[in-house]
């Protein structure tokens, strides 16, 4: 089995990452040596002595169902979260204390915290609450939040992994012995479920028969290189005459060109952007966790992609994924309870 890329080495992944984004990536790099201004987190906090730290990277549906989700299972005024922007409007009513700070570690709201949780700590909110944990030796909880492949950061040393699989838990692993792991489920796919999904997508096979399918986009990704992804999105796309949604992070200049390139060519190109859950479409994609989504719904769901690397193929079979022409992708396995409530549960005995 393929394992990750970099298991142990943040900063060898984050220079792969560096080398992936190109010209781009260099330019971010060369800004912020030459500009460098003090990263700011918002910090909302349930009261003056919160103890549970949760760090949130954005307020993407992803990392709101994984981290957002389990504060509804936790005292209020134990819980404090660290985020891009303000995330109230996600939290349950309370009176929530809100504030920029710039250093975590120094802000005496956050002296009280026992616990911390993030979905890693290679980007800004993680990376400054695994300092903050680090620290003064408090337990770090990661919980994952899409799909993994050989390409994802690694673990912080000593994290404990809440994990949407026992596969999905060994391969983030990927051997070190450092890192615990606990099986939950995703939270994401539990939101999206429906009774009976795989009887139902069989069932509406028929009514969606012709329909155009949905091609989730994915040119921003740096796992597969982007000329490879395009030539792959059009060749499903004119074979089936799905319409193209793109990502939300297409927005450079070079994939707006592509779509217009597409949309000279006769392809439809999605520009509404509304939310996935609200797609009634059968759906198309390469490793997009909108696939799995769609058959956590009961909605019809396959990938393509011609001549695919070996990882690939081994992360379809990882997660059930089915390709195109074969029998839709069936719903990911369904855990005994909401993985929300598994987190709140982690983080209320590792608070102490």
């Amino acid at each position: 089995m393929v394992g990750l890329i970099h298991p142990s080495d943040l900063a060898a992944w984050q220079r792969w990452q560096t080398r992936r984004r190109g010209v781009r990536g260099l330019i971010g790099q060369l800004r912020a040596a030459r500009h460098p201004e003090p990263e700011r987190f918002h910090l909302t906090a349930g009261s003056e002595h919160p103890r549970i730290l949760i760090a949130v990277e954005s307020l993407s549906s992803s990392q709101r169902a994984a981290l957002l989700a389990p504060v509804h299972h936790l005292p209020l005024d134990e819980v404090a979260v660290l985020s891009p922007e303000p995330a109230t409007r996600w939290l349950p009513d309370h009176p929530w204390r809100e504030e920029t700070i710039t250093d975590p570690s120094a802000d005496e709201t956050l002296d009280s915290i026992a616990t911390v949780l993030a979905a890693g700590h290679f980007l800004p909110r993680g990376a400054a609450a695994y300092d903050l944990a680090s620290r003064r030796g408090l337990p770090f909880g990661v919980v994952q939040h899409g799909l993994l492949v050989p390409m994802a950061p690694p673990l912080p040393a000593g994290a404990h992994l809440l994990a949407w699989s026992a596969a999905d838990g060994d391969f983030w692993r990927s051997g070190r012995t450092d890192v615990t792991v606990e099986v939950i489920g995703s939270q994401l796919f539990w939101e999206a479920r429906v009774p009976e999904a795989e009887a139902l997508s069989q069932e509406r096979m028929i009514t969606w028969a012709g329909r155009r399918p949905i091609y989730l986009g994915q040119l921003h990704g740096a796992e597969i290189g982007r000329r490879r992804m395009a030539g792959a999105a059009q060749r499903t796309v004119l074979r089936t005459t799905a319409i193209y949604r793109p990502h939300p992070q297409e927005r450079d200049i070079l994939s707006r060109s592509i779509h217009r390139w597409w949309q000279r060519r006769g392809i439809t190109i999605d520009r509404d952007g509304g939310p996935l859950p609200q797609v009634e479409a059968p759906v198309v994609g390469v490793f997009s966790t909108g696939i799995l989504e769609a058959a956590a719904r009961g909605i019809p769901a396959w990938v393509d992609f011609g001549r695919p690397p070996r990882w690939l193929i081994e992360f379809w079979d990882r997660y059930g994924m089915h390709r195109l022409g074969e029998a839709p992708t069936p719903p990911p396995p369904e855990p005994d309870r909401p993985p929300a409530l598994a987190v709140g549960d982690w983080l209320r005995h590792s608070a102490g």
